[in-house]
């Protein structure tokens, strides 16, 4: 006999001690309000990358210089370190950066421990580099964090007033805006800081016989305050202090800077000037100057917080302190943004709950219902508990894991449930069939949640930056069916059996209009309190009271008989028409039909999808939040020149959005800011270097929401400005948008590798021509990264000349040096300021090349002691040489990129593809090899880890299932209706024309495999159970078999019973996935709160999540009739030949008998 009298002991506790258990649901419920409320904000998780950064400074030196001896010595030292998976660098005039990249199992803090180590090694040779003081370089070693790099806020400073002043309201916010945690930096944009500069005329020094030596050292030696020690007088200790700080600039004038032939006084020969230093940056709103704070958070703080705070801020110094003429305006608001995704998300939970709950109610009625339905908070309370103590974040891919698993979560509440009242209806005492019912299915909702798990288990797995942002999900996900579960097992079976019946009572009219006066009542007190203090939280619990009123009348007058209507009618004949087919489905050789024709759909679905070949993208192609315009002239270009051409395109790109105006609003662009120099790098070709950027500018338009853009395509506006910046001849200008998601390079990028930098830059752009020549559409302007048009004036010292007349070529260097660029040589205090005190030529000399090289070298000669002046141009030969702008290093081997965007419209990789066969026969010189990378890597490794872990997650699924039913038929019937589903994806994906979205689409198909298991494994097992039940009532024992009309009939009570379950199952997911495929959008909080329900349909969520929500949708929708029929005909059909085999040896055992 075979023991069906289970409890499942767990359940069978709670069951037994319902105080805990409601002790229990109110920690989850507080515990879970509180984690909500206090996880911080962000668009996307945080990612930090094993990557350490060294960069080093070496003034005055070429790109080749710099590689020979910084980068080059640091990167073969690096080659030797365990762990380190790819290096890449590249070398700038004066400036040298190496990024090594660590294998994911090295912890970030023990790669940089490792790469300090080898940086100590390297400055300790002979041959490593130092400045003109004498000191070496000293690299810095650092990591970075992605979200740490992208400016959250731009503050605009602007107002009637100069420019140093505001920037002293500037450095006064940025003080208060960096003592709150969540702020990394605060740096100022568009201001430079003040300098002491000692502009030398170079005559009146060359006339004076004054040396730069002379003006240092006695700069130096007198703007000092030195302490001289204590002396004792009369028993007084009193402290010595020489003052010789100057306190005004102007006090230099009159320090000596000779006395031989009379006394040379500095301003003699020198004005001194308090002065901004030499611009670095220039920033403007709109075309107007402004003094910018850019503002960024540190990793893992909350967004929306950190600028709600820093708003706060400003407000109250703009009431207490800021004058009133003071103009502070907010651009590129990233919190605004992140609060509209997390809000959209968020009211898609809210939606999806609406739709299930009124879906469980028709299925299962309204108290049913009810212990369904509060699995959905439970569970999601329970999963921010877990996911807030474990430190994530708030963010869109957290959110969407929760409505992911929306549908999901109340799957084992169903299976409880139903089970529970199943037991009931056939007379079984509530409690005990609570504990029984439970003990029938605790296992089988263990094991499919298992199996789900096991689905989203490889996904953990996943390598790299993509594997970093995206692993957030399915951590998320198993968060969430693990809670789900423990709600199943612990409180929804305490529920049941408290409170479970197996009819509906019906709400009297009495009892409706109490509770309508009750709740009405409240709800208008809370209503008209939210009204007079003007606060939202009362308005909206008093709305959702009075709307509660309206409900329960809806319920009273309407839902009930619906609901009546559809479990004794339309139920009943959707069950016997359910009934009907499967019992055709099942008889005589149709069986095999129907077996053999869903596989006969699955080879037709590939064939399909080879032959029409869905449009293949990497990630979902989102709309533009923000268009980047970046703007680069060629290495050593002046800022003032980058300056005036980001202002001619500023111009270009205000012509082209001005239709977006109506009356002085534009609906398009919120905000447009540009910046020139420093902070208008591009972080996916200049992460991490610290450089000045004199050559670059971006402009950056910060769009507004979706719901605000009156039906208008962001990518439009972007292409709109594409070809309004198009045609500035000698400069590289690039028009990109934010990034939704980790960065993954160009997606037309091709690495030329080589030793010859030259060679490699003329096959660079013979590779260039060539692609050129093919007209290949879709491409927007291919570019090198590299050129040579980087001038440089070469300066040999004839070193026998020199040497005759004692002059050295360092000399020669420094002399050059202080007249260009200067040297600091003392301090200047005011108040708590510090200035830098700088030495140079004044400006109408320290440009001109004659002058330069015709200003003489004073010395004194060590052999007589007269002073000397040597001229410059008679110890040196120039000449003007073209430099590399840059020197770009990838695993110790030199390597130039032709990059590029690909236009709106067309596919990459259908354009890579073209390019990779017309490349396929493309000739380089023997030394010189080139590759697809960027995007097209990562889209190839991505893709070969997606496959892998769908086939990991099918062989943990298969573990599971074997190990459950202990058997390997069951388990295969199973993974068949996983595989069979991928009918209804691909049919899905031809005929409403998708995107096959390479990221999303595979992470559907692997969420699809965990979904579509649960229905199989809950039919197969019920009807399991029915079969051992008819086991027990012929006496046989569990591995005997039954007749093929005992298994037919079996099945087709199983299959009916577990239609309700199964089409609940899949209606739930389906609805909870629904509002976020279609991309509809209701703002509940802004109905119940302001009476504005803010509804549009589309948004950044529906682009980037909408390809795998439709993915588990199609695949869902055919698996409901996989697991409603197919499933039955292969478990019938494995049965049937069980017992045709039986039968078989039977009647040979027979036929021996008879013939004995």
């Amino acid at each position: 006999m075979i023991n069906l009298d289970k409890e499942f002991k767990l359940s069978s506790w709670a069951i037994d001690n319902k105080m805990t258990v409601y002790v229990i649901i109110v920690i989850i419920m507080l515990g879970g309000l509180l984690s909500y409320y206090g996880m911080p904000r962000e668009a996307f998780p945080e990612i930090i990358e094993t990557k350490i950064y060294v960069s080093s400074v070496n003034p005055g030196n070429s790109a080749e210089d710099v590689e020979k001896f910084i980068t080059e010595p640091l990167e073969e030292e690096f080659n030797d370190i365990a762990g380190v998976k790819e290096i890449t660098s590249t070398t700038l005039q004066d400036y040298s950066i190496v990024i090594v990249e660590f294998e994911e199992d090295v912890s970030v803090d023990a790669a940089k421990t490792k790469v300090k180590d080898k940086v100590d090694l390297v400055k300790a040779e002979t041959t490593w580099p130092t400045l003109d003081n004498g000191a070496k370089v000293e690299p810095n070693v650092f990591d970075l964090n992605i979200s740490e790099e992208q400016p959250i806020l731009n503050i605009n400073l602007t107002g009637d007033y100069p420019v140093q002043e505001l920037k002293t309201y500037a450095e006064y916010l940025q003080e208060k805006i960096e003592l709150l945690p969540q702020i990394k930096e605060a740096s100022i944009r568009g201001a430079e800081d003040m300098e002491v500069e000692i502009a030398v005329d170079v005559y009146k020094m060359s006339a004076s016989q004054v040396s730069f030596d002379n003006i240092i050292n006695a700069v130096s030696m007198e703007n000092k305050t030195i302490s001289a020690g204590n002396i004792i007088t009369s028993g007084i200790e009193k402290n010595i202090r020489i003052v010789g700080e100057i306190q005004d600039p102007k006090e230099l004038e009159n320090v000596i800077v000779k006395r031989e032939g009379g006394n040379i006084f500095l301003k003699d020969i020198a004005k001194i000037n308090f002065r901004e230093k030499d611009p670095t940056t220039f920033a403007r709103e709109y075309g107007e100057p402004v003094v910018m704070l850019d503002i960024k958070k540190r990793g893992g703080k909350n967004m929306i917080q950190a600028v709600e705070d820093i708003k706060g801020i400003i407000a109250a110094e703009q009431e207490d302190y800021l004058p009133e003429n003071l103009h502070i305006t907010y651009s590129n608001d990233q919190s605004t943004q992140t609060q509209t995704q997390v809000d959209d998300l968020v009211n898609n939970i809210i939606f999806g709950v609406i739709l299930v709950v009124l879906v469980l109610m028709f299925f299962l009625g309204f108290r049913n219902a009810l212990f369904v339905g509060l699995a959905i908070p439970l569970s999601m309370f329970l999963s921010y508990i877990v996911l807030s103590s474990l430190g994530y974040t708030l963010n869109t891919m957290v959110l969407f894991a929760l409505v992911m698993g929306l549908g999901m979560l109340v799957d084992n509440g169903i299976v409880v449930v139903e089970n529970v009242y199943t037991l009931m209806d056939e007379g079984m005492p509530r409690k005990q069939a609570a504990k029984q019912g439970l003990g029938e299915i605790a296992w089988p909702i263990i094991a499919s949640t298992a199996t789900t798990l096991a689905a989203f288990f490889p996904l953990g797995l996943w390598p790299g930056t993509i594997g970093k942002f995206m692993v957030i999900f399915p951590i998320t996900l198993s968060i969430v069916l693990g809670s789900s579960l423990f709600v199943a097992l612990i409180i929804n079976s305490m529920l049941t059996s408290e409170f479970m019946k197996t009819e509906e009572e019906e709400m009297t009219k009495k009892k409706l209009i109490r509770l309508s006066i009750i709740f009405g009542a409240l709800g208008i007190v809370l209503l008209l309190g939210g009204f007079l203090l003007d606060s939202g939280a009362f308005r909206g619990i008093g709305n959702i009271l009075l709307l509660l009123v309206i409900l329960l009348w809806v319920y009273k007058y309407v839902l009930t008989k619906a609901i009546s209507y559809f479990q004794f009618n339309a139920l009943k004949k959707l069950e016997n028409s359910y009934e009907s087919t499967l019992k055709y489905a099942l008889s005589g050789k149709r069986a095999y039909a129907f077996f053999f024709g869903t596989v006969i759909m699955l080879i037709l679905s590939f064939i399909l999808i080879g032959a029409i070949q869905p449009n293949v993208l990497f990630f979902p192609e989102n709309e533009p939040n923000q268009i980047i315009t970046y703007i680069e002239y060629p290495e050593g270009t002046d800022i003032e020149k980058t300056d005036q051409l980001t202002k001619q395109v500023e111009k270009r790109i205000y012509d082209a959005i001005e239709k977006y105006n109506d009356n002085g609003y534009n609906y398009m662009v919120e905000s447009a800011v540009s910046q020139v120099g420093e902070g208008a790098g591009n972080p996916q070709t200049d992460g991490g270097q610290q450089n000045e950027m004199p050559h670059k500018g971006k402009i950056t338009l910060s769009m507004r929401k979706f719901n605000e853009r009156r039906g208008v395509k962001s990518s439009d506006v972007m292409e709109e400005i594409r070809e309004a910046v198009h045609g500035f001849p000698g400069v590289s200008i690039i028009v990109e948008k934010d990034a939704a998601g980790p960065p993954s390079g160009y997606p037309i990028n091709i690495e030329i590798k080589g030793e010859d930098y030259e060679e490699m830059l003329a096959e660079a752009e013979n590779m260039r021509s060539y692609i050129q020549a093919l007209s290949i559409e879709g491409i927007e302007e291919l570019k090198i990264d590299v050129n040579k048009s980087k001038s440089e004036l070469e300066v040999t010292v004839d070193r026998r000349k020199a040497g005759q007349l004692g002059v050295s070529t360092v000399a020669v260097g420094q002399t050059l040096r202080r007249a260009i660029y200067g040297e600091e040589v003392s301090t200047y205090k005011e108040g708590d300021d510090d200035y830098e005190v700088n030495v140079r030529f004044n400006d109408k000399f320290r440009y001109d090349e004659n002058v330069l090289f015709n200003q003489p070298i004073t010395f004194r000669d060590q052999n007589n002691g007269q002073l000397v002046q040597v001229p410059i141009s008679a110890l040196v030969h120039t000449k003007v040489e073209s430099s590399f702008s840059s020197i770009k290093r990838k695993d110790l081997k030199r390597v130039i990129t032709i990059y590029s965007n690909v236009l709106g419209d067309y596919n990459a990789n259908e354009i890579v593809q073209q390019l990779k066969t017309e490349l396929q026969n493309y000739e380089l010189p023997d030394e010189m090899n080139f590759a697809f990378t960027g995007e097209q890597e990562e889209q190839a490794d991505n893709m070969a880890f997606l496959l892998k872990a769908l086939l990991i997650a099918i062989g943990g699924i298969l573990l599971i299932l074997v190990a459950q039913f202990n058997s390997i038929s069951k388990p295969l019937i199973i993974i068949s209706a996983v595989v069979l589903s991928l009918v209804g994806v691909f049919f899905g994906l031809i005929i409403f024309q998708m995107d096959f979205v390479i990221i999303m689409t595979m992470m559907g198909i692997i969420s699809l495999a965990g979904i579509v298991v649960n229905n199989a494994i809950v039919l197969i097992d019920y009807t399991q159970i029915l079969i051992d039940r008819k086991k027990n009532e012929l006496d046989l024992e569990e591995d005997d078999l039954l007749t093929r009309a005992q298994y037919f009939d079996c099945i087709v009570r199983g299959g009916k019973s577990r239609l309700r379950p199964v089409l609940l199952t899949a209606i739930t997911t389906v609805l909870g996935l629904i509002p976020l495929a279609v991309g509809l959008n209701i703002d509940f909080f802004g109905l119940m709160i302001d009476y504005d329900p803010g509804i549009y349909i589309g948004g950044d969520n529906v682009i980037f999540w909408g390809p795998l929500a439709w993915t588990v949708i199609f695949g869902l929708v055919f698996a409901t009739f996989l697991t409603l029929i197919v499933v039955p005909v292969m478990f019938y059909l494995v049965n049937r030949a069980k017992v045709k085999t039986r039968d078989k040896k039977i009647a040979r055992k027979q036929r021996k008998l008879a013939n004995n």
